[in-house]
């Protein structure tokens, strides 16, 4: 339980009339939460007997109860900005671009903010040209981020204002990357501390509502300053300048570090920082959990600046960027385990696997393999990685972030992966199924705002892969979603994410359509469907209505609750 929040309901609360998610007893349809824990789990004759006129009473009216959500990788401000601005994400077109950016122009004042839009679906297949925005929007100044957040588009009056010709990663068509996407964002996104609060208590709120009890906020120097982060982390996990409990933040800081004490120079500042704002010391479990996340070794596909070994498929003369080394991949690595934090980085293409994994076995000659192991280290996305490097992950117990959702949006004939790589590479994009084989730990992420916050699209996406030797079970999805999410951000309850008797309160309630065991089509059963095998169920995801999250509590607290 978090000290600085509102306490859990004095009284014990009965949920009962429903399905339960319980390894404890797969046929439950009640539990008993006292406090921030599970008291009981079990079945409705029984709840009848134990209910007494000293408990609350919820009727669940037949709607499942199962462990809350955690997302492995998001941006919090960048997902209230994009859902308080333009949203680009449905344009199907450059004109239906044009026509959203002039429509908006004459609705609001400044830089006008739009998010989402992804070239490789259209007919025209490129990104709109700054003049065509300038037109657009009458001459207001405009800053569009493409979907995966690492590059923009800026008008021609916003760019000539930033001064951006001649920066590096400037495009004279009015595309913006690198150095010049990093100055747009500064300038653009200066944000004071109290609209900060206010879009932070806005994207917590939304996943709340989602199911999700929890966020890991991969924050970096380039993504926003540290300020963000740590007001971020007094609202959502002390509750200050919050209007009510939110979902928890597992913070991350993508901040490169050469040895022990340079990693503890960063967490010492953000310590100090936190404790200005609580007025009080930081204790222990409350500053960083790691200095990895968005700590980038390459770019993204979309924007063409993932690190390839072979060159793009429709950009020959490129291979994208590389923005880190082996030696700094492995300095950093062995910082972070001498210092007890986990290190960690943003990889996306091959040839930035390469020197990841070049950086891990610099790490382990420094540190040891045995203290390599231990210490957790992640890696985000890891899209494009062979078998051989598979093996090498598992060896040394790296977890592995991955978001589904990229597969769902960009996998299979034509889409943005073939249209990058050719049919060949996009083929082995996401391998899901050979991370589960070769024991690698898997946590599952949206990078929200680069694919919405919604939990059950993401299992979906785990069954329906694009390759079908790549999809996982629901179950195995799920749990990489909540327990397996917790223990890569090396919560210490052990039991966070599971229910059972002890265990900490932290679930959704869900309406559903029907509960079944659901194995991913054309793979073999790693579960049976057999009722007698007294297998948990989960909602049938091949339904064209998603469960409704109903309720989230967090450690006995409600973060959310429907309307009706």
């Amino acid at each position: 339980m978090r000290p600085d929040l509102p306490a859990p309901p004095a009284r014990p609360v009965l949920y009962r009339n429903g399905s339960v998610y319980s390894p404890a007893d797969p046929f439950a349809s009640a539990v008993l939460v006292d406090g921030a824990r599970i008291a009981w789990v079990g079945s409705e004759e029984a709840a009848s007997s134990i209910q007494d006129p000293g408990m609350d009473v919820v009727d669940l009216d037949g709607a499942l109860l199962a462990p809350a959500f955690v997302d492995s990788h998001v941006h919090v401000t960048e997902t209230a900005l994009a859902l308080s601005t333009l949203d680009l994400s449905g344009a199907g077109g450059l004109q239906e671009l044009l026509d959203a950016v002039a429509a908006a122009a004459g609705t609001g004042t400044g830089v006008l903010l739009g998010s989402g839009w992804d070239e490789s679906g259209w007919p025209e297949r490129r990104a709109p040209r700054a003049e065509e925005l300038e037109r657009a929007a009458g001459g207001r100044e405009v800053y569009l981020t493409r979907v995966d957040v690492h590059s923009g588009v800026v008008s021609t009056g916003l760019a000539h204002r930033l001064g951006l010709p001649g920066t590096a990663g400037w495009h004279e068509d009015g595309r913006v990357e690198d150095s010049a996407h990093d100055r747009v964002r500064a300038a653009v996104l200066d944000l004071d501390d109290a609209r900060r609060t206010e879009l932070h208590r806005l994207a917590l709120r939304h996943a709340a509502s989602r199911g999700y009890a929890a966020l890991a906020e991969n924050s970096a120097p380039q993504v926003a300053p540290l300020q963000d982060l740590v007001r971020l982390v007094a609202l959502a996990n002390h509750g200050v300048g919050a209007e009510e409990p939110l979902p928890r933040v597992l913070p991350y800081l993508g901040e490169l570090v050469a040895d022990a004490e340079g990693a503890r120079a960063v967490t010492g500042r953000f310590d100090e920082a936190l404790a200005q704002l609580l007025g009080r010391p930081v204790r222990r479990g409350e500053s960083l959990i790691g200095l990895a996340g968005d700590l980038c070794v390459d770019g993204a596909l979309g924007s063409r600046t993932a690190a390839l070994r072979e060159p793009y498929a429709d950009a020959p003369g490129s291979t994208g960027r590389t923005y880190l080394d082996a030696g700094q991949i492995g300095a950093h690595l062995a910082a972070t385990t001498e210092a007890g934090l986990q290190g960690g980085f943003h990889v996306i293409g091959d040839a930035a696997m390469d020197a990841v994994l070049d950086g891990l076995d610099r790490a382990a000659e420094r540190v040891g393999e045995r203290a390599l192991r231990a210490a957790g280290h992640r890696l985000e996305h890891a899209e494009m990685v062979d078998a051989e490097g598979i093996e090498r992950l598992a060896r040394a117990s790296v977890t592995v972030s991955v978001q589904p959702g990229f597969d769902a949006a960009w996998g299979g004939p034509g889409g943005l992966y073939e249209q990058r790589l050719g049919p060949g590479r996009a083929a082995g994009m996401n391998p899901l199924a050979a991370f589960h084989r070769a024991g690698v730990p898997v946590t599952l992420g949206s990078d929200a705002p680069v694919v919405g916050l919604s939990p059950w699209e993401s299992v979906r996406a785990c069954l329906t892969h694009h390759d079908p030797e790549q999809r996982i079970s629901a179950r195995a999805a799920f749990l990489a979603s909540t327990r397996g999410a917790w223990r890569a951000a090396r919560t210490p309850d052990p039991m966070q994410g599971q229910l059972a008797p002890g265990t900490p309160a932290t679930f959704a309630v869900w309406d559903v359509e029907a509960l079944v065991v659901q194995q991913a089509e054309g793979t073999g059963a790693a579960w049976s469907t057999d009722p007698r095998a007294r297998t948990p169920l989960l909602p049938a995801l091949d339904t064209d209505r998603l469960p409704e999250c109903r309720r989230t509590v967090l450690d006995g607290v409600e973060l959310y609750r429907a309307d009706d």
